[in-house]
Parts: C-alpha cells; sequence; structure tokens
C-alpha cells in the first residue's frame, strides 16, 4: 500500500502537466468530491463496525476525545509558531520569481500584493466555508459510523477495504492532476527549501506536548496519552503496537485516539483554515500521506499539496520507530 499513494499522484501529475480542458477538469472535481464522500462515508462504516472501538467508547470515549483534541491544539499551536518565525508559507506563497534579466544580470521578485495570484477565489471559497463539503465529509463520518453500527453484516466488513482502497486511488489520482496542472508548486516547495522539515517536526513536538497536557489534565498514566498522541493519526500500526505492549484497553486508546483525530480534522478544516495555512495539515498529522491528502489539500491548495504529502510521509515513516523509544522511555 505504501507505494500506492506515490504512483497514483505520478499518473495524476503527468496528465495534469499535459493539461486539460476546463470541461474536463470540472468533471474531475466532481469525481474527486464523490470520492471524499465515499472515503469519509467508508471511515465512519469502519469505526462503526469495529467491536473494539464501539464496544470500548463509554468507557475511555471522553478521555479519547481530551487527548485527541489537545494533540491537534498544540500540533497547531507549534505549527503556528513556525508559520510566523522559521516557516512563512503565506509569504513564501506571496514571493513569484522572476526569470533573470540576462542583459541586465539582475533578478527581480514581485509580491502578490502587486501580482494577482489565481488561486485567490479558490482560497476564498475554501477560507469562507462556501462549498458544501465543508459539512457533507463530517456528516458522512456520522452517517458511515450510525451504518456500520447497526446495519452492517459482519459478513461484507472485508468490502470496507476495497472500497477505502478504491477511494484512495480516484483522490489520489485527482490530487496530482490538480499538482501538475500548478505550475508553480515546485517553484513554491524551492522557496521554502530545507525550512520544509520544520512543518513535520513542528507537528510532532506538538502532538507529544499535546499528550503530555491531556494525561496531566486527565490523570491516567503518562504512557497512555502520550504515546496515542504521538501516533499522529497512524491508528493502525499505534493500536497494534500499544496493544501488544500494554494490553488490549491501552492498545484501544491508541487506535480511537488517532482515528479521532481524523475525524476531529475533518470536522474542523474549515475553522484551522482560518488560523493558518499549516494549521489543516497539522491536523492531519501522518494521515496526510493517505486519507487526509485530498480533504486537507482541497482547502490549503495545491501549492501546499507536495508540502502535505510530504509532512505526512516524514510523519508516517517516524511512528513506527518513535513508539519503541517512548516505550523504552517510560520503562526507565
Amino acid at each position: 500500500m505504501t507505494w500506492i499513494p506515490f504512483a497514483c499522484l505520478a499518473v495524476g501529475a503527468i496528465c495534469g502537466w499535459r493539461g486539460l480542458p476546463a470541461a474536463i477538469m470540472a468533471k474531475i472535481d466532481m469525481v474527486t468530491n464523490v470520492a471524499l464522500i465515499a472515503l469519509m462515508l467508508t471511515i465512519g462504516t469502519n469505526i462503526g463496525a469495529s467491536d473494539t472501538i464501539m464496544g470500548n467508547l463509554p468507557f475511555i470515549g471522553l478521555n479519547c476525545i481530551v487527548i485527541a483534541l489537545s494533540a491537534i491544539i498544540l500540533s497547531v499551536a507549534f505549527t503556528f509558531l513556525a508559520e510566523k518565525t522559521v516557516l512563512p508559507l503565506d509569504k513564501a506563497k506571496m514571493i513569484i520569481p522572476i526569470a533573470m534579466d540576462a542583459a541586465a544580470g539582475v533578478s527581480v521578485d514581485i509580491s502578490a500584493e502587486d501580482v494577482p495570484n489565481s488561486s485567490d477565489a479558490e482560497n476564498k471559497r475554501s477560507d469562507s466555508g462556501g462549498s458544501p463539503l465543508v459539512w457533507i465529509m463530517p456528516v458522512s463520518i456520522v452517517v458511515g459510523v450510525g451504518f456500520g453500527f447497526f446495519l452492517m453484516p459482519k459478513a461484507y466488513v472485508y468490502f470496507l477495504d476495497y472500497s477505502l482502497t478504491a477511494s484512495l486511488v480516484v483522490l489520489y489520482i485527482s490530487v496530482g492532476i490538480s499538482l501538475g496542472a500548478s505550475k508553480d508548486v515546485l517553484k513554491y516547495i524551492r522557496q521554502l527549501g530545507f525550512r520544509v522539515l520544520f512543518l513535520p517536526i513542528a507537528i510532532f513536538i506538538g502532538s507529544l506536548t499535546g499528550g503530555f497536557l491531556a494525561g496531566c489534565i486527565l490523570n491516567i498514566p503518562m504512557h497512555i496519552p502520550v504515546m496515542s498522541a504521538a501516533g499522529m493519526s497512524y491508528y493502525s500500526i499505534t493500536g497494534a503496537y500499544m496493544s501488544q505492549a500494554y494490553g488490549v484497553e491501552v492498545g484501544t486508546y491508541g487506535f480511537i485516539v488517532n482515528v479521532m483525530r481524523e475525524f476531529f480534522t475533518v470536522s474542523s478544516l474549515p475553522l484551522l483554515i482560518k488560523i493558518s495555512k499549516g494549521s489543516p495539515i497539522a491536523g492531519g498529522a501522518a494521515g496526510n500521506m493517505d486519507t487526509m491528502l485530498a480533504p486537507v489539500t482541497k482547502f490549503v491548495g495545491a501549492e501546499l499539496g507536495l508540502v502535505t504529502l510530504f509532512t505526512g510521509t516524514v510523519l508516517t515513516f517516524l511512528v513506527p520507530f518513535l513508539l519503541p523509544l517512548l516505550r523504552a522511555l517510560f520503562s526507565l
């Protein structure tokens, strides 16, 4: 599954780079929206059909909500701090590089205050929450939870894996098309340079700090909230590892906290984008490599699509190494 996002993004980018008619792009956008809704329904159904989650939700649900929200809030706070100091996402976006004049031997940068930005209309629509996806996505998750809990036959739960994969493939390709059609994306990445690493670092520090803060508030053993928050949306590996290390009940924390992180991120995207460009990426965390990539990119814009994917990839590969390290530290 690891190679699928990159292969699909590459296919989409090639198609987008060659250019597509406006009518085709409109149809692609419609298909993308349908796939997003299907993805949210599938995620919700997975939650509702899981006996582990639903069975333990009444007992540990409130604790998991506090941990998930703390991890998101602190990740956003540290990301916002990074944007205001070392990672100026908005300022980098505003600078439009102009080719060097060979005769004059100088290069000139023009601020977007002087040159209209082609994505302004799209960003304003996202910021204002004008798209119906703002409420359709969280509602779809809730509907999926209800369907999975009350109606989904256990014998057919395995179909959800196929639905998830199909939705993600469509979304990866559509995001790739958007990236390929936005020629300035690579220029934007070059402007950020190595500073783009500060984004996953800020999310990483914010998640651990949020887990620690939640542990202080809830007065539960500190390894539970810190390791759960350290999953950064990577619920499968986090839940499995914590179950193996500490037992099923603790492992349930690792699973539910990170599922809730994705749910709360999707629900709060209109609010997060008002805080800063990096805030939706901070909420998605490791999930930006897969399920969160398309929803987050819808709000932050194509120019931040590669930054979103890069951040999710770094955090996804970090989690499997981070969890054993934290377990060793808490065992001292």
